[in-house]
């Protein structure tokens, strides 16, 4: 079966990789570009422990294909932080515990509010949040205390 070529941006690094038309973006990401914090966890997008942002939109990474990657924006955990300096989530997680064994806690961080929330979100958002992340609502509740 032949390879197709892929050029995409990853954690605002233009990136390039050759996969199997059948491979997921989650199989890519892990096996190929070595970036190990999205898991899989349900393979059917239940869990969450998979999540990654492509265009700035919420997505299980087990059920997009790499090939559809294509010219798109793709952020993972590895990309939250800058450096050293942890993103503001990454701390209220620390400062509150809010960790189970960690499995699905990147899957969580990944869907974090963009950078367009000014301000905390309404009850009926952070429903939708800890909905399309899996994570409890006690969870979200991390980021804004």
């Amino acid at each position: 079966m032949s390879k197709h070529h892929v050029s995409t941006t990853i954690n605002g690094e233009p990136t390039e990789f050759l996969c199997e038309p059948q491979l997921t973006l989650l199989d890519v990401l892990r096996d190929e570009l070595h970036l190990t914090g999205s898991k899989e966890g349900c393979s059917s997008g239940d869990c969450g422990a998979c999540s990654v942002t492509v265009d700035g939109r919420l997505v299980c990474s087990c059920l997009i294909l790499a090939v559809e990657a294509e010219g798109r924006a793709i952020e993972t955990i590895e990309g939250m932080a800058r450096g050293h300096d942890l993103h503001p989530l990454q701390r209220k997680f620390l400062e509150h515990a809010a960790l189970q064994c960690g499995y699905c806690t990147p899957g969580l961080l990944s869907g974090k509010p963009g950078p367009g929330w000014s301000r905390p979100p309404t009850n009926c958002e952070a429903s939708e949040f800890a909905s399309a992340t899996g994570a409890a609502k006690a969870t979200v509740k991390a980021e804004h205390s």
